[in-house]
């Protein structure tokens, strides 16, 4: 075997100790949970408040699904921030990249709290709105890759599934504090001052968490298959562009996996907070308690399942979370349709702690290992941006439109349920043994 092939066929990680290992378990996690406070602040304000400062004069409905159509904007931003960071990445190092795109996001975030209202500026205010908030997406778009290759090559293969899972707890973390933030501020706040003033403070506080952020960052080294690729002289020169030549059926499969464990996941936390506000009259503070709730459980329920796919197998335990999602869509919409909380709890709770905490436990390790280290960070990037764009991005718009047009959620449930079909099938037809192995 020549240099180039070791290079290419060496294994993901060397054994890192147990304290290397929580430093980097922490890193990741914690700047996973800035990025996704960053981008769960946007999605909260959409749901609550930006339907009313920035596209006045509609129905609630309608002025939601506008809101929601500058939500989907940042998500066709993400697959650039992830080529290009994907491409530094691979080529000059993780960690470099990482600092990086934790402070895109930061400043993006800070910049929205400083937006005036339509009120004053008239059409500006949508189009700064728009604006940063692409500036937001290429950040988180280069943001996931990096960190979850950072997590699985320091990962000994054994527990792998665990600690990949750790990095995704600071996706419901991220849901939970910009949730709490804005939960408190709508109950010691009246309407007028939230919507005048109160609401731009967690974003210009994200100042704050960027400099945690930046600091805990720094204190890991890089990962050590990179060392060996840059230490061989064997980086990729286009990463993105072998990833497409040579992985292209992989990558495609990726995305169909990636798009219902995304969409439902903004259909239990966005489009239901929407929902019970906008058609069930319901208080909005009343409806971010659940998803707090569902988003607090899910944290110690990603460990669980990362935990059992170490055991079983990841493919196992995605494919076995995509069809209960697929049978839970029909009670969950049924739970909310009551209009009484505790069902309305107990239907956020099941779909982000047990239905997407399924998937999502496993999904690190499982699609980290598609791809070989040489173009790692490009590959995962795709799948994981492009993904959330057909699935994300598009859920709670799609949502709400299904019910604007037809009153009624069958069309809702139907689309849950054809999402988790559709992202089993892939998943079942991605390779069956990683790539490096």
């Amino acid at each position: 075997m020549n240099l180039r092939e070791s290079a290419l066929s060496a294994p993901l990680t060397e054994r890192a100790s147990a304290s290397e290992m929580r430093k980097v378990a922490a890193a990741s996690a914690v700047g996973t949970l800035i990025e996704y406070y960053d981008f769960t602040l946007y999605t909260t304000a959409t749901a609550l408040v930006f339907n009313k400062i920035f596209f006045p004069g509609e129905s609630a409905l309608i002025g939601s699904l506008a809101a929601f159509a500058t939500y989907f904007v940042g998500y066709c931003a993400r697959p650039l921030g992830g080529i290009v960071f994907g491409h530094f990445g691979d080529r000059i190092g993780r960690k470099v990249t990482l600092m990086t795109t934790l402070m895109i996001m930061g400043i993006g975030t800070f910049l929205i709290g400083l937006i005036p209202p339509y009120a004053q500026i008239g059409a500006w205010a949508p189009v700064l709105l728009v604006l940063l908030r692409c500036l937001q997406g290429i950040g988180i778009g280069g943001e996931y890759g990096g960190g979850m290759t950072m997590m699985v090559e320091h990962a000994p293969a054994s527990r792998r599934g665990f600690y990949s899972s750790l990095v995704h707890i600071g996706v419901p973390a991220g849901f939970l504090l910009p949730i709490m933030a804005m939960t408190i501020l709508n109950v010691v706040l009246d309407q007028q001052a939230f919507l005048s003033w109160g609401w731009r403070l967690p974003f210009l506080l994200s100042l704050i968490l960027l400099g945690v952020g930046l600091f805990i960052r720094n204190q890991i080294a890089e990962s050590p298959a990179f060392r060996r690729l840059k230490q061989s002289g064997q980086q990729a020169k286009v990463p993105v562009a072998e990833a497409v030549r040579n992985h292209w059926r992989t990558i495609l499969l990726g995305i169909g996996a990636k798009i219902a464990e995304s969409g439902l996941f903004n259909i239990y936390a966005v489009f239901a907070i929407s929902y019970c506000v906008n058609v069930l009259s319901l208080p909005s503070q009343v409806i971010l308690y659940a998803v707090l709730l569902g988003c607090l459980l899910e944290c110690f329920t990603l460990p669980l399942f990362g935990w059992l796919s170490d055991k079983i197998g990841q493919r196992r335990v995605y494919l076995g979370g995509m069809l209960l999602q697929a049978l839970l869509a029909w009670p969950f919409m049924l739970m909310l349709q009551t209009g009484q909380l505790g069902w309305i709890y107990l239907a956020i709770s099941l779909g982000l702690a047990l239905g997407h905490g399924t998937t999502y436990g496993a999904q690190g390790a499982l699609f980290s290992a598609l791809f070989p280290s040489r173009i790692r960070y490009s590959g995962l990037s795709l799948v994981q941006q492009i993904g959330p764009i057909l699935g994300g991005g598009l859920s709670p718009m799609v949502a709400t439109a299904l019910l604007v047009g037809w009153h009624n959620s069958t069309l809702v449930i139907g689309y849950m349920i054809a999402m988790s079909l559709l992202s089993a099938l892939c998943a079942w037809r991605l390779p069956q043994r990683p790539v490096e192995e």
